[in-house]
Formats: C-alpha cells, structure tokens, sequence
C-alpha cells in the first residue's frame, strides 16, 4: 500500500511540474488554437481570404506602379528645373551690363554705345524666345499686385498714386517654368506717405505764412 501511494504521489508530482511549466502551456494553448482554427475555417472560408490577401496585394502594386508613373512624368517635365534656374544668370548679367554702361559717363550718347546696347538688347530676346520655347516665362510684374506665389517683397517706396501693395519697381525680373515657380520677382512696392510727415509739412508751410 504505502508502495502504491509513493507511486502516486510521484505522478501527481510529474503532472504539476509539467502544468507549472510555461512553455508546455503556450504550446498546448497554440496547437489548440490552431485545431481550433482549422476546424473553424472551411474550404470556401479559406478561398475568400486567400482572395482577400491576393486583391489587397495587387492593389499595393498599382498604388506603386502609379507613383513610379508620377515621378517619372514629373522627372521629365522638370528634369531642367535646375539648369534652368542656372540659365537665369545669363538674363541678369545682361541686365547688369547694359545698367553699367548707361552709368558710364564716357559713353553717354554716343553712338558706340548705342550700338553695344542693341547687340545686348538682340541677345536678351534671342534668350528669352529660347526661354519661351522651353515653357520658361518671365513673370509680369511693374503695375501688379504684390503676390507672394510669385513675388518677393525688398522695398517699400512712398506713393499715393498707386494703391498700397502695387509693385512700381522691379530689382529682378522673375521666371516660371510650366506654371512652377522658377524664381520670384524681387519687387519694391507702393505704400502711402505717411500722415506725419504730411502734418509737419503743413505746419513747416503755416510757419513760412507767418
């Protein structure tokens, strides 16, 4: 008898050891999850969501596929986006070249520099048809209102003939290039004379009266 009970004793030790033990738990809860899903899941259940997997796949390919085709059409229409803006330096070395040969007194009215600044005025509108073929347009800008899209502000200039935000001045001409920004236009914009200013000046003229 006391053989018998040792003996079982020995086996009811054995199983909670082996119910103690985690990982005997977690395989024995996996593989009935497992019967369990198998047993759930039907043939036609399986076909459906192989079917489910396969459409959600196909569409991440042409989600990719679509913006491969947008990079690649934006790469070739903008591709010479930066040589394009580089280009840009070839219109403003002009501009700054026939500015300083206006101011060289030297020159004035002669006929030499006539001449020189029709050779640079040929030029510049042989660049800016070229410029014009290639979907490069300079931005109007003298008489406009200021726009931050397309103009930059560098300056306020007292006016009170044109309304306030009206570009009057233009220090560098802008470019786009198929509707894009390719440089903004740096513009000097009106603004009013200031109400001070108008006071002092009508006291200085009371003052002179007196």
């Amino acid at each position: 008898m006391e053989k018998d009970q040792s003996i079982e004793t020995d086996k009811n030790e054995l199983k909670e050891e082996h119910s103690d033990n985690p990982g005997i738990k977690d395989q024995k809860e996996n593989n009935n999850i497992k019967e369990k899903e198998e047993k759930i899941l039907t043939p036609e259940e399986k076909i459906s969501e192989l079917e489910d997997k396969l459409s959600r796949t196909f569409a991440e390919m042409e989600n990719q596929r679509r913006r491969f085709e947008k990079e690649k059409d934006e790469a070739f229409e903008y591709g010479g986006f930066s040589f394009a803006r580089e280009a840009l330096n070839l219109i403003d070395n002009l501009e700054r070249a026939k500015e300083s040969l206006k101011n060289d007194e030297s020159l004035n009215n002669s006929e030499n520099l006539k001449k020189i600044i029709e050779h640079i005025d040929i030029i510049y509108k042989d660049i800016i048809s070229i410029f014009k073929k290639n979907n490069i347009e300079p931005i109007v800008s003298i008489n406009k209102k200021l726009d931050p899209n397309f103009h930059q502000a560098m300056m306020e200039i007292e006016n009170n003939e044109k309304d306030p935000g009206t570009i009057i001045k233009e220090i560098q001409k802008g470019f786009t290039i198929k509707n894009r920004l390719l440089r903004p236009a740096l513009v000097g914009v009106s603004k009013r004379t200031e109400k001070k200013t108008l006071k002092n000046e009508e006291n200085k003229e009371k003052k002179d009266l007196k």
